[in-house]
């Protein structure tokens, strides 16, 4: 194996401790790998089933003090830091995997070998160890540095303080001091911090030998931490500043509330996208593209049913519900500019929708669906099935009705085998419709005119 610069930087010595972690077989999960996923902000995804190469890369890093991605895509991570040139122990390496240019693997340099890169990374063979892969494969190289030591910010970060700072204020009167309700699935609670995000962020680990300390210092939180905190492990890594100013201030506090995860896939339903939880070019696009009124309405019932689904619901609701009507209200108040700078223009309509992927650049144009209250239920196949369905099987018996029978001899000169068979494939056809229809529904159906003329 090559020789390279050997230094160990704090992240790398993490990963090292690391070493051989293992997936569980069957349905339990190994909690130190959940733990890596769930410290990201995605507690609803923390599970060993899930593709956890960029969870144990953003882990060790947040706990050596450097912001990560927050992605459980290991493709985020080519745009995060800075471009290495010449690989040293610890660089963030990321590489393809087969041809799908939405896939990768994500992982830490530790050595080079003949046409191999040598990788400390997780979810490798299921768990995290050392493994040399093609430097074919390498597609980034990054690393932090005094000049970039988080993602890059955003064109559209341009007015980021101004935004940020309003968001902030208006989720920080909803979070209130200090609270240690012993109901409150999140435990002690200053300024809608929690005792164990503190605990990350001042890099110390929350034990039952720490827990009374760290809630002391929890009490007696610095203002300029608070700010740290929101800024660094909700507004950036939800992307709030690349949005209208009045989505952001919403999407802000429901990335506080729910998660930056949660909120993501939450706002992803509301703009009727691809819902995978993460963040991209597609999301970005159609929360630029649609109205911005709709989107928050539509994003605030799905807050609403959320929180009535939680099982806490009898204590907590009434305040959760009361949280979502303040932060839409102060969300309208935002002026929102007719175009958000650095907004993708759109193409023509098409039938191809690319996957949502943090790899893809900020420029790709994406072509949205026209904003609608709904379709028309003349476009609908469930209305179109159900229509055969009902032609071929009710029709002859509401004709019978009214006394309009098929004569036996016309039966006859038809061909009774056929007629059945007609009838029998017309409402085979229109209930295969209605269910087909009934999967494939995505949209309300809506109310439209029809003139027909006799």
């Amino acid at each position: 194996m090559a020789s390279i610069a050997m230094s160990q930087p704090l992240w790398l010595r993490l990963a090292w401790a690391e070493l051989g972690q293992r997936e569980v077989p069957g349905r339990a999960s190994n909690p130190r790998i959940a733990g890596y996923i769930r410290r990201l902000g995605h507690a609803a995804l923390a599970s060993d089933d899930t593709a956890w190469c960029a969870a144990f890369v953003g882990d060790c890093l947040e706990r050596a003090g450097l912001a990560s991605t927050r992605s459980l895509m290991a493709r985020s991570y080519l745009r995060w830091g800075a471009v290495a040139g010449e690989a040293q122990a610890g660089d963030v390496a990321v590489l393809s995997r087969g041809s799908d240019p939405a896939a990768g693997h994500v992982g830490f340099v530790v050595g080079l070998s003949d046409g191999g890169l040598v990788l400390l990374g997780g979810n490798q063979s299921n768990a995290v160890t050392v493994e040399t892969f093609a430097i074919s494969r390498l597609i980034g190289l990054r690393r932090p540095s005094s000049v970039v030591s988080a993602p890059e910010p955003a064109a559209a970060d341009a007015d980021d303080g101004s935004i940020f700072a309003r968001a902030l204020a208006a989720v920080l009167a909803l979070e209130g001091g200090w609270s240690d309700d012993p109901f409150d699935p999140g435990g002690p609670t200053n300024k809608g911090i929690t005792l164990a995000t503190f605990a990350r962020e001042v890099g110390e680990p929350l034990t039952a030998a720490t827990h009374d300390d760290l809630k002391r210092r929890l009490r007696a939180i610095s203002d300029d931490l608070v700010e740290r905190i929101y800024r660094d492990r909700y507004w950036r890594p939800a992307r709030c500043a690349e949005m209208p100013p009045a989505l952001a201030h919403f999407h802000f506090d429901a990335s506080v509330n729910q998660g930056v995860g949660g909120a993501a896939r939450m706002l992803q339903q509301a703009l009727a996208v691809a819902v995978d939880g993460e963040i991209g070019p597609i999301t970005l696009a159609a929360a630029r593209a649609r109205p911005v009124d709709g989107t928050l309405a539509r994003y605030a019932d799905i807050r609403r049913r959320h929180y009535r689904s939680l099982p806490h619901f009898w204590r907590f609701g009434r305040g959760w519900l009361a949280r979502v009507d303040t932060a839409l209200a102060k969300a309208r108040e935002v002026p929102n500019p007719a175009k958000v700078a650095g907004a993708p223009t759109r193409n023509p309509p098409s039938h191809h929708q690319p996957k949502e992927t943090a790899a893809m650049p900020d420029t790709t144009q994406v072509s949205l669906p026209a904003e609608s209250g709904g379709k028309w239920w003349g476009n609908s196949l469930t209305i179109w099935g159900a229509l055969m369905t009902a032609v071929s099987t009710v029709l002859p018996a509401v004709l019978a009705a009214f006394g309009i029978e098929v004569s036996p001899s016309l039966i006859e000169r038809l061909g009774s085998d056929l007629a059945t068979a007609i009838q029998a494939v017309g409402g085979l056809v229109g209930t295969m419709m209605t269910i087909l229809g009934r999967i494939r529904a995505r949209e309300p159906l809506e109310r439209r005119p029809v003139a027909l003329k006799l």
